[in-house]
């Protein structure tokens, strides 16, 4: 059950307006995951600085049970939401930032439990 959360210093109407069905579905693919289980939030107009500078820019948190605990998986992922990101935002790759968080099923309630249990 992947979590994705992009925060920018955009505005809203700097950014497709279908962003984050775009970035689910993306999201799905790049991490191996059903789409239906893939959660997104964009939230747009951030205060923001990366690397001393203001300008236009980026983060993404991808958090994860299962696909984001090892350099090797995140160095694949890594190039993939970059591709997104550049894509999608025109973003030069240096105004992006990327932070993976591996999950434990414990740590994800649902359904009045947790993942452990499901």
């Amino acid at each position: 059950m992947p979590f994705v959360e992009l925060d920018t210093n955009l505005q809203q109407q700097e950014v497709p307006q279908d962003l984050a069905e775009k970035l689910c579905s993306a999201t799905a693919t790049i991490l191996g995951k059903p789409r239906e289980r893939v959660n997104v939030t964009v939230r747009t107009g951030v205060s923001m600085v990366v690397g001393g500078s203001s300008a236009p820019c980026t983060q993404l948190i991808i958090s994860s049970i299962g696909v984001v605990g090892t350099a090797e998986q995140n160095k694949e992922h890594s190039a993939k939401f970059f591709n997104f990101l550049t894509e999608q935002l025109g973003l030069a790759q240096d105004r992006i930032l990327l932070r993976f968080v591996p999950l434990e099923p414990w740590q994800i309630g649902k359904n009045g439990t947790v993942m452990t249990f499901l």
